[in-house]
């Protein structure tokens, strides 16, 4: 069985990375379920001049036509679609990856706030004890930030801040995007070659 994995987009700078990382799962024939935030959409825009539709089945739509993903491999759903399959514990994902992802959300699912779906989709994943990966980007770090990501941190939460290295010797920007998108990769535990790995002569 694919792996089915909930993407969320928030606000925060580097929708690069999550545009990059919805890609990839779709390549890799996994089932992806996207939740994006009103502020996203702004982001997309100024970032990437991507026109994120406020409704969510035209974005299902474009991505699928984009990605040429069939209809079980992509679902989208709007920020207050409460019959989302992500809003149950009856029927949660197999992980959870938020990227970007805004101090504001990250604090609410630190505090276990669940207003909006992505905050429930969250506290879902935590609860159901499956795999929750965030990627704040945002500096520098407040002592608030550092002290949400460390009580997030003890309860299994992966802090993955969008941190790119230079050792594969990047050419481009994408060269950037493409080292952290395979860092959430590997840990969601699904293949990809994105890049040459650390100690990996070339062939």
């Amino acid at each position: 069985m694919p792996k089915t994995i909930c993407l969320a987009w928030t606000g925060a700078s580097g929708m690069p990375y999550g545009v990059r990382l919805l890609e990839c799962l779709l390549a890799a024939g996994c089932r992806v379920q996207l939740l994006y935030s009103q502020v996203a959409q702004v982001v997309a825009r100024q970032e990437m001049g991507l026109e994120l539709p406020s409704r969510a089945s035209e974005t299902q739509c474009f991505f699928r036509e984009r990605y040429a993903a069939l209809p079980g491999e992509l679902s989208v759903y709007g920020r207050d679609e409460w019959f989302a399959p992500v809003a149950s514990g009856s029927n949660p994902p197999d992980a959870m990856v938020v990227c970007p992802c805004t101090m504001g959300t990250l604090a609410a699912i630190a505090q276990g706030l669940a207003s909006k779906l992505i905050e429930r989709a969250a506290d879902v994943v935590i609860k159901e004890g499956r795999q929750l990966i965030l990627v704040p980007r945002e500096t520098p770090f407040s002592v608030t930030h550092l002290e949400n990501m460390l009580r997030l941190a003890r309860a299994g939460v992966v802090i993955l801040p969008p941190s790119p290295g230079f050792y594969h010797h990047p050419q481009c920007v994408e060269d950037l995007v493409d080292f952290v998108v395979a860092r959430i990769l590997d840990q969601l535990r699904v293949p990809h070659v994105l890049m040459q790995r650390w100690g990996e002569s070339e062939a």
